[in-house]
This record gives structure tokens, C-alpha cells and sequence, in this order.
């Protein structure tokens, strides 16, 4: 019958909260991932990103720390705070490269961190390293 009555089925498809406040590369990254079967949902501040983790629980999170980093880090703390939340692996995508930068990223036990601009492949291969390890 068309389909109309097909029952809802539970996608198996992984979930990404993405955070980051460049439109473009928002896009860009949402558009590669989705062509890599996963589902993504989008926010463009650390406040939003918050919210956005609470309601959707994705199965991991990638988040720019270009964003204040006060605000990353503030943010990083309260996902690990939340019991419903501080399992969800966190991939750090920042043009951040010094040392001290990975280093503290590290220490607030994100799953993996990756620099701007990236290879879309080495992301999608840290994505599923991080979350065949398991929740951060």
C-alpha cells in the first residue's frame, strides 16, 4: 500500500551534535557526515550546544574550540557534571595546534582532537575510533 503504513523504525544511524559558529564549515561538515550515513544535529554556541545534548543524547559531539574558551571549557565541564552526559565522547575540532592547547583539551578527557582544516577521512576515522572505544 504505497507505504503508507509502514511501522516507525529506530534508526541505527549514528547521532553527532556538531557546535561551531561558521555557517560554512557547519554546512560543509554536516553535508560530509550525512554522506557518510550520520545524523546530524547543529548548534552555533556552547549554550545551545548544552541544550541540544540534553534533548537529543547524540552519540558523540564535536566541538570547535575556537569558540570563547572559557565557554568550551565551561562546556566540557558540564557535559562531564551531567550524569545523563558524561559518557558522550567529545572530538575537539579547533585551529588550535599548540601544545598546551591539546594538553588541556586532554585533561578534560575529550576522546580525541583534531585540527582546522582536517581531512574529512581522518575524521570520519577518529569519529569511529572514538566511538568503537566506547563513551569518554
Amino acid at each position: 500500500m504505497l507505504g503508507l503504513f509502514k511501522s516507525k523504525q529506530k534508526t541505527d544511524r549514528v547521532k553527532i551534535l556538531l557546535i561551531d559558529d561558521e555557517p560554512d564549515l557547519v554546512d560543509t561538515i554536516q553535508c560530509r557526515l550525512e554522506a557518510n550515513s550520520f545524523d546530524i544535529v547543529t548548534a552555533s554556541n556552547t549554550q545551545e550546544g548544552l541544550e541540544k545534548a540534553a534533548d537529543e543524547k547524540p552519540d558523540l559531539i564535536l566541538l570547535d574550540a575556537n569558540l570563547l574558551v572559557t565557554n568550551v571549557n565551561k562546556t566540557l565541564e558540564q557535559l562531564k557534571k551531567r550524569q545523563d552526559l558524561k559518557e558522550i565522547p567529545v572530538i575537539m575540532c579547533t585551529e588550535l595546534c599548540e601544545p598546551q592547547d591539546t594538553v588541556t583539551a586532554f585533561a578534560y578527557g575529550i576522546a580525541d582532537y583534531v585540527t582546522k582544516p582536517f581531512n574529512y577521512t581522518d575524521l570520519i576515522e577518529k569519529i569511529t575510533s572514538a566511538l568503537k572505544n566506547g563513551k569518554s
